[in-house]
Order: C-alpha cells, then structure tokens, then sequence
C-alpha cells in the first residue's frame, strides 16, 4: 500500500515510513481494504486526508478524535465530520454544533462538513485512521496510534502556539507529547451522547481557541 500524502507532511514524517510498525501497519490496512473493499472506512484515498487538507505549515488548531465513524456513508477522512450530503448529522457532531452555538452564538447548521475548518488550519484528526463497518476501535492497537503520535511530536517540536483540543480519553492521552508553556492544551470529554453532559457542554473551547489565536496576531477560525 502506497503512502500518499500532503508534501509538507511526507517531508516532517519521512522518518516514520521506514519503521517497522508502520510498514506492517501498511500492510494490515491494505489487506483489509483488498478483503473488505466496501467496509473499511474511509475510502482509501482519504485516510489522510486531515494532513492532505491541513498543510503543517498552515496548522493553527488541532482537533483530536478517536476513531472514524463505522458508519457506512460518514467517515470521510477528518475526525467529527461528515460530507455535506449525510442526513442525519451523527450525535457527536450535533453535540460539537450545540456547544458550538452555545459557546459564540453560531447557528446550529444542517451541513456536516467540516472541511472549511481544515481550510483555515484546523487539523482534524482521529488518534485511529481506520475503521471497519459496525466496529468502533477494530483498526485500534495496529499502529495508528505511532503513527498519530509522530503527527503530534513532530508539530510540538517544530511549531508552537498550537491550540490543541483533546475530547476524550484517547485524544487525552496525546498531551504527554505537548507543552503547555508553548501552547494551549484544551481537554474535556468526548462529545459523544454518552459523555457530552460531563463536561464538553459548556467547555468554551471554540471562544478560548479564538481568543488565544487573536492575543497571539493570528487570524480567529470562522467555526
């Protein structure tokens, strides 16, 4: 299975291609996706499509999910979205646009894409790249996780002043590799139905990304 990639990031994550576990991680994605062509999401050309749309260089605010949605018809390759088209929204995502309008006046929207956040520096990104049909956390523990914790290290190494938004325990286990003198460090609870009510409501992390963002001379994200 080829690596295909945003240059930006193949260049930053060179070093990650040649190690072991990502080349058997290769090759377990691969096999499932010649076995199991229609039930392993999302479609192999987006895998990573959260670096594709969010060069390194451009990233401002990384959004850190699990794993994509094991929904036939949802995951297209950047954590909590859906394409436009997808009717209805999936519960986590309505939770994110409820604390969304709740946190800075946004209108709750019927379109679930995600993909204009990408556009302005949002990395939308699962700690799981892959996922079979009716399986939620069946790509967990083949090496994704490596491989998404290089994509953390190798942003906290070379870049600061990154608002980092850890919802869930998973995503929470991504600040070991952060510094929070460097960066804002967001953490609650999954927005999933099961969680949101313990925290992620309320949470203020959209306005507290904007306003470090604006003290910092960059441009606020249009959520």
């Amino acid at each position: 299975m080829d690596v295909k990639m945003e240059e930006s990031w193949k260049k930053v994550l060179q070093d990650e291609f040649d190690k072991s576990y990502f080349q058997s991680l290769l090759t377990f994605v691969g096999d499932q996706y010649r076995r199991h062509p229609q039930a392993i999401f999302p479609e192999a050309k987006y895998i990573f499509r959260a670096l594709d749309l969010c060069p390194f260089d451009q990233v401002k605010v990384v959004v850190l999910g699990q794993d994509p949605y094991p929904t036939n018809g949802h995951a297209h390759g950047l954590c909590f979205s859906v394409e436009e088209q997808v009717k209805p929204l999936p519960k986590s995502l309505q939770n994110i646009y409820k604390e969304l309008y709740s946190d800075v006046g946004k209108p709750i929207s019927q379109n679930g894409s995600l993909v204009s956040w990408s556009e302005q520096g949002v990395l939308l990104l699962n700690a799981v790249l892959t996922v079979a049909e009716g399986q939620p956390d069946s790509h967990s523990g083949k090496g994704w996780e490596q491989f998404t914790d290089a994509v953390i290290k190798v942003l906290s190494e070379q870049k600061n002043e990154i608002v980092y938004m850890l919802w869930g325990t998973k995503a929470q286990q991504k600040a070991i590799h952060l510094d929070a003198t460097e960066n804002l460090i967001l953490q609650t609870v999954h927005p999933s139905p099961l969680s949101a009510y313990r925290g992620y409501f309320g949470s203020g992390h959209f306005s507290k990304a904007n306003a470090y963002l604006v003290e910092r001379g960059k441009a606020p994200i249009n959520w």
